[in-house]
This record gives structure tokens, sequence and C-alpha cells, in this order.
């Protein structure tokens, strides 16, 4: 059956009914004659049937980033709330979505349930899109009969956890575009313009301020060897990239620095215990036994050094500590948090005292990541003025020099 499924194409029709009305339509099928047997089967007479052209661009549409996934949730949580059964909520989401890469995924779990796997084993066969955590909450809620609201709860913790990404890259990029297009400024501005008033202090016949010296000896130097500083700027990113992805030690080292840098380090770590409390609230919600949630908490933390961490409580917990006392000693975690924990447990309403905690710390991430948004643009209008500021100024010291002495 799913592989059935995979061969047929999109076909798009024009026909009659059976009241002669004209009326047009989208069907999958294998050929255009089974399709016009289809129709005919269903009342309607054929008189166009081609296949759907597809759109333009469509290649460089069908990247999966984790925002469709999030909105795939959504949409799955309120076709199963609404009663649209299973197959035919698949059925309509992949149908009416843009991205063509969505579209083959949703058709593929599709075509999986259909042949008889459940949804968290048809989920996990795509693990780069729906990760453990995704894929247990989904059983957890098949195997309780709750999974309309299980997948409500996944819904609203991508929703949580996308937001919170989306600040960060928010705060981040706004800097490192200001950057970036000051580096490419002061290489332009070096490699034509002063080069310009270098042919003209050459006819001034005196020595040059220091500063106007060092600049033009710069102007030299990025007009022979412009190829060496693209190379190096291309191969240091190259490096990273790679880095990041072959050496752990790399991205642990990464992490920690992360977690240590001024006022950045303050908003990686609240949203790293908003992730860890939101993540372990919806699995124990969800009736995930704790020792075996942690575990998927530790690999949704985003952090290496908060995932070590939460492995450790883990065991410590297995061995019949508490949460909240494990917590303490990694020394990680607030005291407000250790308190909450503390309390949920004794009364237990762990998992609500967990999303009061993430409440809290997603809502104090927004704060950071706005004060931070503020601090930054004074900060890059500075920058901006003493880097491009510095090359005018240095170029027309000359000038004011000759003008004092005459």
């Amino acid at each position: 059956m799913a592989e059935k499924t995979a061969n047929q194409t999109m076909f798009v029709w024009e026909g009659t009914d059976k009241k002669g009305s004209r009326t047009k339509g989208e069907v999958k099928g294998v050929s255009v004659a089974l399709v016009k047997a289809e129709l005919r089967r269903q009342g309607i007479n054929p008189l166009k049937v081609k296949k759907r052209p597809k759109p333009l661009f469509s290649g460089a549409n069908k990247k999966i980033t984790a925002k469709d996934i999030a909105v795939f949730s959504r949409q799955m949580a309120t076709m199963m709330s609404s009663g649209v059964p299973l197959v035919q909520s698949f059925e309509i989401i992949g149908r009416g979505h843009d991205n063509a890469g969505m579209q083959e995924l949703i058709m593929s779990i599709k075509a999986d349930v259909e042949s008889g796997s459940s949804l968290s084993e048809a989920l996990g066969k795509h693990p780069r899109h729906f990760d453990e955590l995704y894929c247990n909450l989904v059983r957890a809620g098949e195997q309780a009969g709750i999974l309309e609201t299980l997948l409500h709860k996944i819904a609203i913790y991508k929703e949580k956890v996308e937001a919170i990404k989306g600040k960060i890259k928010k705060a981040m990029f706004y800097p490192t575009a200001v950057i970036v297009a000051a580096f490419i400024v002061t290489v332009i501005l070096l490699y034509f313009v002063v080069p310009q008033f270098e042919s003209l202090f050459k006819g001034f016949g005196a020595d040059l301020p220091a500063m106007t010296q060092m600049v033009v000896n710069m102007s030299i130097f990025v007009q022979g060897y412009w190829w060496a500083i693209i190379g190096a700027v291309g191969g240091a990113i190259f490096a990273f990239i790679e880095s990041k992805k072959r050496f752990p030690k790399f991205n642990h080292f990464l992490d920690r620095l992360s977690l240590q840098f001024p006022i950045i380090g303050d908003i990686v770590n609240k949203a790293t215990i908003a992730r860890y409390a939101r993540t372990l609230s919806t699995m124990f919600a969800a009736g995930v036994p704790l020792v075996e949630a942690m575990t998927t908490v530790a690999g949704a933390a985003g952090n290496i050094v908060y995932s070590n961490a939460i492995l450790r409580i883990r065991d410590e917990v297995s061995t019949g500590i508490s949460l909240q006392m494990g917590m303490r000693q990694t020394g990680l975690f607030p005291n407000m948090v250790v308190q909450m924990v503390a309390i949920g447990e004794e009364s237990g309403s762990l998992d609500a005292m967990l999303a009061k905690v993430a409440d809290f710390y997603e809502e104090e991430v927004d704060n950071a990541v706005d004060g931070l948004s503020s601090l930054i643009e004074p900060m890059i209008m500075a920058f901006l003025g003493v880097i491009i500021g510095g090359l005018v100024i240095a170029m027309y010291l000359p000038i004011f020099k000759m003008g004092s002495v005459v």
C-alpha cells in the first residue's frame, strides 16, 4: 500500500457532473486513464485530465524547518479535536501545504498509517523531524487513548520552544548583520576609496600622520592580498561549521562558553531552564515515568552542560533521591526553581509547577532579549562610528594639517 501511494501523482481535472454543471478538482492517481475511470465511477464526465504542474522554485522550498513541524502539530491537534479521522487529517493537511518537502513527509506518514503502523511508529521513521520526545509523547497518547489531548500538548510545547528560539535568533541577527555590513563597507573603502586619497597625498611632499599612514598600509595590504582575506574568512567559517558537526568536545566548549558569556549567558541559562521545565512538564503530564522522561529531557535541553547534569539527576532519581535534591546538587538551577519542584513533588502537582516555572522563565527570556536589543543599538552605533568614522578622519587629517600650515 505504501509503495502504491508513493508512485501516485497529483492530477488536475475538469469535467461535468450528472446535472451537466462544469466542475474541477485535484485527485491522486497512477495514470490519466485510471484517473478518468475513477472520475466516471463517481459520476463525473472528465473533459480534461493532466498532471498538476510543479510550482516555480519548488526545489528551493523542500527544506523542512522546526516551525513547519510546530504548525503541523497544531493542525493535527485541531483536526483531531474536530473529529476528523487520522488518515483524512493527513490528507487535508498534506494537500494544503505549500512546502513540497512537508507534502512528501506527511503523505509518507499517511501511507505508513494506512498500511497498519501506529502513528508513533510512522513518525519514528523520520527521526530528523520527529525526535524521541515527540514520538514518546504520541506513543503515550496512543496507549492511554488520549492522543487528541497529547497532540494539543505537543503543539503548545513546540510553539513555546520555537517562540524562545525565534526571540534569541532575532536578538542575535541584528548585531551580526551590522558587523558583516561594517566589514564589507570597510573593505570597499580600503580597496577603492583610500587609493584615491593616497595618490593625492603623494603630491604633498610631506610625511603623513601616523593614523593616515596606518590606513594607507591597510589599503595596500587589502589590494595585494584580498584573495587571502576572503579565503581566511571563508576557511574560518567552514572550519567552525565542520568542527560543530564532527567534534563533540568543540560543541561542549561552545556550550560552556555560551553560559559564561556576559549578558548572553544569562539569556541562554534562562532559555535552557525554560526548555527543561516545559519538556519535563509535558512528558510528566502525559504519564511518562520520571526516570524515562529525564532521558528524553536531557536530549531536548539544547546545551550539553545541562544535558549531562540532567542525566546525573536521572541516575540519582533512579536510586530513590527526590528530583528537587538531584537538581540542587547540580548547582545549575536557581533556588526558586528547586523550591517550586519541591512543592510540586510534595503536593503531587509536579507537572503544573514545572509549567509555571517554564512560563516564568519564558517571560524572563522575552524581557532579557528586549533589554539586550535596547543595549545593543547604541553599542552598534558607537562601533560603526569608530570604524567608519576613523577611516574618514584618517583620510582628511593630512588635508587639515596642510590647511593649518597655509
